[in-house]
């Protein structure tokens, strides 16, 4: 292998050893290597997820009956019948003095809550949430930055056996309603604002439209975040948090639910639509992270984690499921940039952080400005680095090595809010070879198929999955027959997951990521549907149609914006400003276009729908695959040689 740029100890004891250890015992075999213990993972399924339940101490009440009814059923794979758990019990197991959370703010002073307040925080709002009737199955929303209440009001949510959604407070308010009136939640939590880059945002008027259409709430708590919000809207049914919680609680309860029983509700991108509800379940959730955590990232309880995430992300319920193994886990309200550019380095010393989790824009942005981070921080406690979002490119791998710290495991990771974790991800027993993601996940049969449906090696194919894992979502919300949730991702290959992403698989079994093989947007790893930008657009009288794509740019991805003027009309820059300010303020900032440029038409098939994918295969100089289906292929011409999109 070339280009190793990181090895492992060999003496170095971590928890996939041991794991290889008790299944070497139990099965009479002799696994020494990761890649023979992923062969057996996806082999022999039932044995793998059974043992990993044992090792990981899943709390539960009843055990199953079984490990998974059909292992070739997807969708519908039933995993654990009979067993009784509940999630927050499990991630609520210690109850002691050891930081459970640590909490970092623009400009503000670090907060610590240790396991026995989280528990007991826990307890009090549960206890004011049964008061007011929230019962298992009810819907609870969080419209909230990342603090420590979100995690609360998450665990007390699943501790009732209801069921949680949040998003971010920067979506706007039609972005929010897309969400949130899907599910029709009874109780929402929100923030009078929250902080980025130096900038205070007040909340309460986005609040207090979101509420008014969302008829289904009983209350709707607000935390007082910041002390500066002057605003006086009165939101009906609303509450202030510190009033809420109940001073003098009942015992905290964990309803014992069935391992499949839903737990969250994350949202796809919106492409073609409102974005689709993806129900995941408890068990499924807790088993998959507990996984990926132990034997991916070798977490133990003295380890302090951090992933710099919003609650609209699904890497924020990844990492909160580390309370389940004890560590601490830290959050971060803010830009990653502010009030300077060595903030994130300068919070692993702090903080003594052991992994530090970012995405690859984060990674480039520093090695753009310059950053030497090793001679910022000591980064003494830092031994892994995840990144994830979209592809990190070789040259950031090199300025890691570089320039942050030689002994470090940089972990490219890569998975979805479809599956609320990983297909690919790091090893602790594995070299770090330049440009690759190390290993694919244990239980989880990923292949690179060609067109014809066939699996490769060391060459581009779509990323699949064979064989059913726990973590697959159990149902979309509102899609009785399941017609949804199967064309989402079994409509390529018959009862085979097809993920989405364009991949290739070495021989030796790191991967590679080429980016989406669809066309939803993906800017910096944010999944966004086209269908929320035209929305929005649709409003602004002087566009007559317009097509949004995403190019492939310095590693990452940017969105081009096409506007059809209405007859006679010409984009200017004063539109063009209105058309970013609209899309920021309805959707969020993530969805604003880089380059909007205008052209004569938008091509279209001939059943009616927009070609996002011949026009990006345009300007990324690939063939169309499918230009016998658009309606009239000529008006593809306003779309090749643009000097704006020239990379």
């Amino acid at each position: 292998m070339k280009n190793i740029l990181w090895q492992p100890s060999k003496s170095k004891k971590t928890h996939v050893k041991s794991l290889m250890e008790k299944i070497n015992v139990e099965n009479n075999i002799n696994i020494i290597e990761y890649n023979q213990l992923y062969n057996w993972s996806v082999s022999n399924p039932e044995k793998f997820w059974e043992v990993v339940w044992q090792y990981t101490d899943i709390i539960y009440s009843k055990p199953f009956n079984s490990i998974v009814d059909d292992i070739t059923k997807m969708p519908g794979a039933e995993w654990f019948p009979g067993a009784r758990l509940n999630f927050a019990e499990n991630l609520l197991k210690y109850k002691d003095d050891r930081a459970a959370i640590f909490f970092k703010g623009e400009n503000k002073q670090t907060v610590t809550l240790s396991y026995k307040e989280l528990y007991g925080q826990v307890e009090s709002l549960a206890s004011s949430m049964r008061k007011i009737g929230i019962v298992k199955g009810d819907r609870v929303v969080g419209y909230i930055p990342n603090i420590p209440e979100a995690i609360i009001a998450m665990l007390a949510t699943s501790s009732i056996g209801a069921i949680w959604s949040s998003t971010s407070p920067d979506f706007g308010v039609k972005g929010t309603l897309d969400r949130f009136t899907q599910i029709k939640p009874k109780l929402i939590f929100a923030t009078n604002g929250y902080s980025y880059n130096g900038k205070f945002h007040d909340t309460l008027e986005k609040l207090d439209k979101i509420a008014k259409k969302l008829t289904s709430l009983k209350k709707v708590v607000i935390i007082n975040h910041y002390q500066k919000s002057e605003n006086t809207y009165v939101i009906k049914d609303s509450i202030n948090y510190n009033y809420f919680i109940n001073k003098h609680p009942e015992q905290l309860i964990f309803e014992q639910l069935p391992f499949n029983y839903p737990l969250y509700i994350l949202y796809s991108s919106g492409t073609t639509g409102l974005p689709k509800s993806i129900v995941h379940s408890a068990g499924g959730t807790l088993i998959q992270h507990l996984k990926e955590l132990y034997f991916h990232c070798d977490l133990h309880r003295e380890d302090r984690i951090f992933y710099f995430t919003t609650c609209g992300w699904m890497m924020w319920n990844w990492l909160v499921s580390s309370l389940a193994i004890g560590s601490s886990i830290v959050l971060y309200e803010g830009s990653p940039f502010y009030p300077n550019k060595k903030i994130m380095w300068n919070m692993i010393d702090e903080l003594e952080i052991s992994i530090f989790g970012t995405s690859a824009k984060f990674i480039e942005s520093c090695k753009d400005f310059g950053l030497k981070p090793k001679d910022i921080a000591s980064l003494h406690s830092l031994r892994t680095i995840l990144s994830t979002g979209s592809p990190l490119i070789e040259e950031c791998f090199d300025y890691v090595y570089d320039e942050i710290k030689e002994d470090v495991l940089l972990g490219s990771i890569s998975g979805g809010t479809d599956i609320i974790s990983c297909f690919a991800l790091s090893s602790p027993i594995l070299p770090v070879i330049r440009g690759e993601l190390q290993c694919r996940g244990l239980g989880m049969d990923v292949k690179a198929y060609n067109t014809d449906g066939q699996s490769v090696l060391e060459e581009k194919g779509e990323l699949v999955c064979i064989k059913a894992f726990p973590s697959m979502p159990i149902y979309f919300w509102n899609d009785p027959n399941g017609s949804k949730y199967k064309k989402a991702y079994f409509q390529i290959f018959s009862n085979i997951w097809c993920h989405g992403d364009l991949i290739s698989i070495s021989e030796h079994g790191g991967l590679k990521i080429y980016g989406r093989s669809d066309t939803t947007l993906n800017p910096g790893g944010v999944r966004i549907g086209t269908a929320e930008i035209y929305r929005v657009l649709s409003s602004l009288n002087y566009i007559k149609d317009s097509i949004v794509i995403g190019q492939r740019w310095n590693s990452d991805q940017r969105i081009v914006l096409f506007i059809q003027m209405k007859k006679g009309i010409v984009l200017k820059d004063q539109q063009r400003d209105e058309i970013q300010s609209t899309i920021i303020t309805q959707c969020s900032r993530r969805h604003k276009p880089d380059i909007i440029l205008q052209v004569s038409a938008i091509p279209y098939t001939i059943n009616g729908k927009k070609v996002e994918l011949a026009v990006k295969q345009i300007i990324e100089n690939e063939p169309i695959v499918n230009i016998e289906a658009i309606k009239d292929p000529q008006v593809l011409k306003d779309f090749k040689d643009l000097p704006e999109l020239k990379i």
